[in-house]
């Protein structure tokens, strides 16, 4: 690789952190508008919900025609589509007059955006670096936890000085802004490295990866321990007013999450290193299941802000194994064909978890339920990480 080439692959990082970040901290600022939508449209917080629920699906289920279609066409293209697409619901979700038109606005446009643009983005850091892939891997995937610390307080900001359709504006134009350039200074087609063309990589396919119970495994310690994920990111800030906190430090504690997430996905690789990445899936689901206890007795905002900052570890930290486990289990064969099917667990545990928070609110007048019923799925996810160890060493 030339040092023009070498050089040109950070600013492909940089493109990719941009567009993780933009992406999925407007997805996450959604616990901003929470308050407000209830209001505007009279929902229930189950129905609320829903919207993000819809949204995390999409995003998940498009990541692997996002990465289909880059692999054909390269990313710019594709992740132009979906910068366009996450423009377009934030635009149309601030002149939505129903929450029916927010679900076709916000979900689909964003959640589509969102999945069209993440692998495609990541991917293309792959193509550019050897020695250093890992850090630059480690950098593009930040822009996610940057996203979820910095956006909503922005969000917040803006709704107290324009309203919420104000500030689904100024996201519109701060997409724009950022993430277009971003989108079209990723490297097409011409940058993938001659070692693709090369010889058939080693591992499985698809269809013999999915064929395996290792997989199946995989993917049901995912479904149970993603259910919990993405409850505090929509939920938290509701229960921070609920237990007499004001809406600024509910909105604070959704960005310690991100922060949390952040050093979960800078942290995460020396620490399975030594304790290795099986054992390390079943700390997480175990830590996860211990923070949840944490969340059901917490209501004062410093230990609400010690189990945010912790969760957001965990959850990036799970975030920035599952490629390496999916690589170490099934080979670099397909292995983007492979985790973008293992991330439909996480869709569907997402369409699950938060929407069923909001129900079981709406039903007991309490989260409750909810926390405690997370809980026992993280334990129960971490029981069967462990189970699947001694399959482990056998996959590859």
């Amino acid at each position: 690789m030339t040092a023009q080439r070498s050089s040109y692959g950070w600013v492909v990082v940089l493109c990719a952190f941009t567009l993780t970040f933009v992406g999925f901290g407007t997805a996450y600022s959604f616990a901003a508008f929470f308050r407000a939508f209830e209001s505007e449209f009279g929902a229930s917080r189950a129905h609320v919900s829903l919207v993000f629920s819809l949204c995390a699906l999409l995003w998940f289920s498009f990541g692997v025609p996002g990465g289909l279609l880059a692999d054909r066409f390269g990313p710019r293209g594709v992740c132009l589509a979906g910068v366009l697409c996450i423009a377009a619901g934030l635009a149309a979700a601030a002149h939505a007059g129903s929450l029916g038109a927010l679900y076709a606005a916000y979900s689909v446009g964003i959640g589509i955006g969102v999945g069209l643009s993440y692998v495609p983005a990541v991917a293309a850091v792959q193509h550019w670096f050897v020695e250093k892939r890992v850090l630059a891997g480690g950098i593009a995937v930040s822009g996610i936890g940057a996203g979820n610390l910095l956006l909503p307080p922005l969000a917040a900001w803006w709704i107290e000085l324009w309203g919420w359709r104000g500030a689904y504006l100024g996201l519109t134009a701060l997409t724009l802004v950022l993430a277009v350039p971003a989108a079209l200074l990723l490297g097409g087609r011409a940058a993938k490295r001659a070692e693709a063309a090369g010889a058939a990589l080693a591992g499985m396919t698809l269809r013999a990866a999915l064929r395996s119970r290792l997989f199946w495994l995989m993917y049901g310690v995912a479904m149970l321990i993603c259910v919990g994920f993405f409850v505090p990111m929509v939920h938290l800030v509701p229960y921070a007013q609920d237990v007499g906190l004001s809406e600024a430090q509910g909105v604070s504690l959704v960005s310690l999450l991100g922060l949390g997430s952040l050093l979960g996905r800078f942290g995460m690789g020396s620490v399975a290193d030594r304790l290795g990445h099986a054992r390390s899936l079943v700390a997480i689901g175990a830590g996860l299941g211990f923070l949840f206890l944490v969340w059901w007795v917490a209501t004062s905002f410093w230990l609400l802000a010690v189990f945010a900052v912790c969760f957001g570890s965990l959850y990036g930290g799970y975030v920035a194994l599952a490629p390496t486990l999916c690589m170490e289990m099934f080979g670099p064969r397909s292995l983007s064909a492979v985790l973008g099917a293992l991330y439909t667990a996480a869709g569907l545990a997402t369409l699950i978890g938060p929407t069923f928070a909001g129900a079981s609110f709406d039903a007991f007048g309490s989260y409750d339920v909810a926390i405690l019923g997370c809980a026992v799925l993280s334990f129960v996810g971490a029981g069967l990480a462990a189970a699947m160890r001694r399959y482990f060493r056998s996959a590859a």
